[in-house]
């Protein structure tokens, strides 16, 4: 390699740098969310994309060519892809790789194609693209290595060091764009994300000494996916063994340590606590790790995350042994069905609901929980069904519903674009036997517009957004179109924004869905509320268990 070129082993370099750099950073690129709630999930997402890739790379022979490089990029991006800016990013680094493939090593030409063709690839991906986005600061990106591809004065080093500069100064141009950034006085988050990449990736180049050492479970989400299993393991009264360490943000002191520990033993068995200067250490035993998990976010940032699944380890300790076990499962995908069904949710009432509702698949995600686009391939792939509807129940996992949708030949597989879990239970309940699929495509998309939601969680920072005044721990009630109450009490605001949602409406149904955090006979008190407070409207409460979420609404 020269100083004007990047060769395979250089690339490699780089490409590991710069996922290091975004994982180091992901923390504050999450706390760029628009929407000051707890659920800022930009920054993990990207990680977690990015890292998927760079754990194949970093598995690669240290003579693999830039072929074989490029195909571990695009493809453990591909299918490591969470969330809309982990989707746009594996499409930046596929576009990217396209170029880069049939060379032996990278000039700034060839840099500059390169970007060209991610660029294209990403804008290809968005629907409808938003300039002010990680999309607008890739393509500021991309225009600078064009012009400086163009200056043979220029090193190589020199022209990243440009785009970089660029870039920035696009990245900060972000909130002029989008009027929802410059309100909550915040930039692109995925752009920034971008920029942390780039600068890791540019260190690199320069021989900075980099540990370029990848940790694999940051590749691999520790998500649960709802699977019923034949085998009786009735005696196993909680079926997940979850370890984590939290490494405490903020103060962690005797009061929290005994509030969490009651709220481990409220949802599970065998815990241990172990609190140590900045780190705690936890283990328990529970039906849903994703609540234990949630909470423990609240506290700050988490590593050596562990989970097993005891009855299915029950379950293989059987069958060694020599007894005939059968997992549901299994058996559901030998059974031939015209039309399955696959949804995304989180919290043991809202998969009960769903599985009601006969869906055969539940991707366990959601909120700070997205799921990749591998774990929805591995869900199709689990339906043995010609045609499946999809529903991704939030507008951060649709665009990695899609991608999985592209990548499946053998079936038909129908997204239908639900942005929250009413629309979900909505468009499911839309369906009718006998209709065509694109018939039930389009009945079950239109129900889901039939229906209005609110949420209520509680505010991480001081922020002003739809004209309401926000400080750090106040309650917020989200609409679907923007903030609708903000007080200090959950009650109270929860009823401010059931009042929002039905002003000039003519909804005849009311339904409440109550969050792990909430005391059920909370939940009824304040069902109570709003039945005397509209009586014209039938008001239905359901244990939905979801986290992060007190109370999800839907109007209709």
């Amino acid at each position: 390699m020269s100083a004007n070129t990047i060769d395979n082993k250089t690339l490699c370099k780089m490409f590991l740098a710069g996922a290091k750099n975004l994982e180091a950073n992901k923390e504050y690129i999450n706390d760029l969310n628009v929407f000051p709630v707890p659920d800022g999930d930009t920054g993990t997402n990207m990680t977690m994309t990015i890292m998927s890739a760079a754990k194949e790379v970093s598995e690669l022979p240290e003579n693999a060519d830039m072929n074989v490089i490029a195909k571990a990029i695009s493809s453990g991006s591909l299918r490591g892809a969470r969330g809309n800016s982990g989707v746009i990013l594996s499409q930046l680094c596929r576009g990217f790789c396209k170029v880069i493939r049939d060379v032996k090593e990278i000039d700034k030409e060839c840099l500059a194609i390169a970007c060209e063709k991610a660029v294209e690839s990403a804008y290809k991906a968005v629907m409808k693209p938003k300039e002010g986005t990680i999309l607008t600061v890739a393509k500021g990106a991309c225009e600078r290595a064009i012009e400086l591809s163009e200056e043979p004065e220029l090193s190589l080093d020199e022209c990243m060091d440009e785009i970089i500069t660029y870039a920035k100064e696009v990245l900060e141009r972000t909130p002029e764009m989008l009027p929802v950034l410059k309100q909550a006085g915040v930039v692109d988050s995925g752009g920034q994300g971008l920029i942390e990449f780039l600068l890791g990736a540019q260190k690199a180049f320069r021989g900075e000494e980099i540990d370029f050492s990848i940790d694999p479970s940051m590749a691999t989400p520790n998500r649960v996916k709802v699977n019923s299993l034949a085998a009786d393991t009735s005696d196993i009264k909680y079926g997940y063994c979850t370890e984590f360490i939290i490494m405490t943000e903020k103060v962690f002191n005797v009061k929290h340590e005994k509030d969490f520990k009651e709220y481990l033993e409220s949802i599970g068995d065998s815990i241990v606590l172990v609190a140590d200067d900045d780190l705690v250490k936890v283990h328990v035993h529970t039906n849903d790790p994703g609540l234990a998990i949630q909470r423990a976010l609240t506290y700050g940032s988490l590593s050596n995350m562990k989970i097993d699944n005891m009855r299915l380890e029950h379950q293989e300790k059987l069958f060694k042994e020599g007894a005939v076990i059968e997992a549901a499962e299994e058996s559901q995908q030998t059974e031939h069905k015209d039309v399955g069904f696959i949804s995304v949710s989180i919290g043991a009432g809202l998969n009960a609901i769903f599985k009601d509702l006969g869906v055969d698949r539940i991707i366990e995600g959601g909120q700070t929980m997205n799921p990749s686009t591998d774990d929805i391939l591995s869900a199709i792939n689990g339906v043995n069904a010609d045609t499946i509807f999809l529903f991704p129940n939030n507008k951060n996992i649709i665009m990695a519903a899609n991608q999985a949708k592209s990548m499946v030949q053998d079936k038909q597989v129908i997204v239908i674009p639900t942005v929250n879990i009413p629309q979900g239970i909505s468009a499911i309940i839309g369906y009718t036997p006998g209709l065509t699929p694109e018939e039930n495509e389009k009945t079950m998309t239109e129900e889901m517009g039939a229906v209005s939601t609110g949420q209520v969680t509680y505010a991480v920072r001081d922020t002003e957004i739809d004209g309401m005044t926000i400080h750090e721990n106040d309650i917020m009630g989200i609409g679907d179109k923007g903030m609708l109450a903000v007080g200090t009490d959950i009650q109270d605001t929860t009823i401010q924004m059931i009042e929002k949602m039905l002003e000039d409406s003519d909804a005849e149904l009311i339904s409440i869905y109550y969050g792990a955090d909430v005391e059920k006979a909370d939940a009824e008190a304040l069902c109570e509320k709003v039945g005397a407070a509209y009586p014209d409207c039938d008001v239905e409460l359901q244990l939905g268990g979801q986290p992060v979420y007190y109370y999800v609404v839907s109007v209709e």
